[in-house]
């Protein structure tokens, strides 16, 4: 045996670290193309097909009931703006526009009667002004401080006081029997006719397009839902179909559940719908097209009667522009010929309604009488009679303000019929709506788990 020489240490031989290392394999994960592969790999059975099948149609199922949920609910939410909100504000609009006109009109028949105002005057005065403040306060409450209402609403709020305070040293003034009360009460009502009215106006025409948007966004087709109902009842069929071309077997109870659920549910949204747009469009064409009419009309008799009196007021101190007509009695002239445009269109929309068209026809007839009797009265007072001419306007029988009371009496008429024929119309409207979003999601989730139930009879074939 050879042995090493003394002291040498034997070594083990180095690794050649030239070599490529060694690396123990990874567990291989599923990718995307492996999923797509088994996907196509199941397929290519019917077991598997039946699998993807179910799936699919209860996917489909879900979705229709999903959008018809959340297209009918905001659908549903406008309907409720409008029955809620949106048309009772337009209304309390016209409400704030009228109260101020009529006190406008109040003050000006109480300046008239001399230095003792008369009580009921004065106590219709002080209720309009009332009613307007308690509106203006309940507007606020209702509208986004961003909004255009609530600008016009703070407007109104600052310009009341100014307006309740002219009047009041117009009466002071009129109680002394000062000349200077005049120009107060005809300042007063400047203020009235360049300030609050336009503003109330303004408010007017923001609440009833607001009306108007509501109603339109009500009334908007679901065409998603519609298609999607469409699609997974499309789908149901032909699984249906499918099913009996290779079995011979007409139904399959879970299928045809399933099927019976998605078909009540488009039957559901398309007829729901549809009653609920022709509803909500009778409310808007029947009900508000003849409110806003009727609102400006009453609005104008009151304007027209204010500057009826404020024309004995001022006595032909303030006149046109031009300086050649009295300015009183041109408003009022033009006043009474948009009065009495605005009660044929009235009339026209009220149609063979005859609740809505008799009380039309009757302030057509006080109006006539109402021009006849100003003219007398101006004829009168043309005379010299001034006198006799404040009897012929602001007396207790055959004046001009007696017809002019029958004239907002018939217009009262008139839009209380209209105010009642838009609620029960959109009433309907809102009502045609009611449980359609919760019972879709209900029988969709229903269809869903039947159409499933369906396809895994099928498949309990293959086990």
């Amino acid at each position: 045996m050879t042995y090493p020489p003394s002291g040498t240490v034997l070594r083990e031989p180095e690794p050649d670290r030239s070599a490529a290392p060694v690396s123990v394999p990874a567990q291989r994960r599923a990718g995307p193309s492996e999923a797509v592969q088994r996907l196509r790999a199941a397929a290519t059975t019917e077991p598997g097909r039946l699998q993807i099948i179910g799936a699919a149609l209860a996917l489909l199922v879900v979705v229709f009931g999903a959008v018809t949920f959340l297209e009918i609910s905001a659908r549903a939410s406008a309907a409720h703006d409008v029955v809620e909100r949106s048309q009772p504000l337009s209304a309390d609009a016209a409400d704030i526009y009228r109260s101020l006109a009529d006190a406008d009109t109040m003050a000006a028949s109480g300046f008239l009667a001399g230095a003792e105002e008369p009580e009921d005057v004065h106590e219709r005065y002080e209720r309009d002004i009332k009613e307007a403040s308690r509106l203006l306060v309940q507007a606020a409450a209702s509208t986004d401080a961003s909004t255009s209402s609530h600008r016009e609403i703070t407007t109104l709020g600052e310009l009341l006081p100014e307006y309740t305070g002219l009047i009041e040293r117009a009466r002071a003034n009129n109680r002394q029997g000062l000349p200077l009360g005049g120009a107060y009460l005809r300042y007063a009502n400047q203020k009235m006719t360049n300030e609050l009215l336009p503003a109330a106006e303004r408010l007017y025409a923001a609440e009833t397009g607001r009306l108007g948007t509501d109603s339109a966004d009500a009334r908007r087709w679901p065409f998603l839902s519609l298609a999607a109902g469409v699609l997974a009842l499309a789908a149901l069929v032909w699984m249906q179909r499918r099913n009996y071309r290779r079995t011979n077997r007409v139904f399959n109870h879970g299928l045809l559940a399933a099927t019976a659920a998605a078909t009540v549910v488009l039957l559901w949204l398309a007829v729901g719908h549809t009653v609920a747009r022709a509803e909500l469009r009778a409310a808007m064409t029947q009900g508000q097209e003849s409110l806003d009419v009727l609102n400006k009309a009453r609005i104008n008799s009151l304007k027209a009667r204010a500057n009826e009196n404020l024309t004995l007021v001022a006595r032909g101190a303030v006149l046109t522009p031009d300086g050649t007509r009295d300015k009183y009695e041109t408003d009022y002239s033009t006043g009474m010929k948009e009065l009495g445009a605005q009660l044929r269109t009235a009339e026209k929309l009220a149609g063979d309604d005859s609740a809505g068209s008799e009380p039309v026809g009757d302030a057509m007839a006080d109006v006539s009488e109402w021009q006849e009797r100003h003219k007398e009265a101006r004829a009168t007072d043309d005379r010299g009679e001034y006198d006799a001419a404040l009897k012929q306007i602001i007396g207790p029988k055959d004046t001009t303000g007696e017809s002019f009371e029958q004239v907002d009496e018939a217009l009262r008429k008139a839009l209380a019929h209209e105010q009642d024929e838009f609620d029960a119309a959109a009433q309907d409207g809102r009502g045609a709506l009611g449980g359609l979003p919760v019972g879709a999601a209900v029988l969709a989730v229903l269809g869903a788990v039947a159409a499933i139930v369906g396809v895994n009879r099928r498949l309990s074939e293959y086990r």
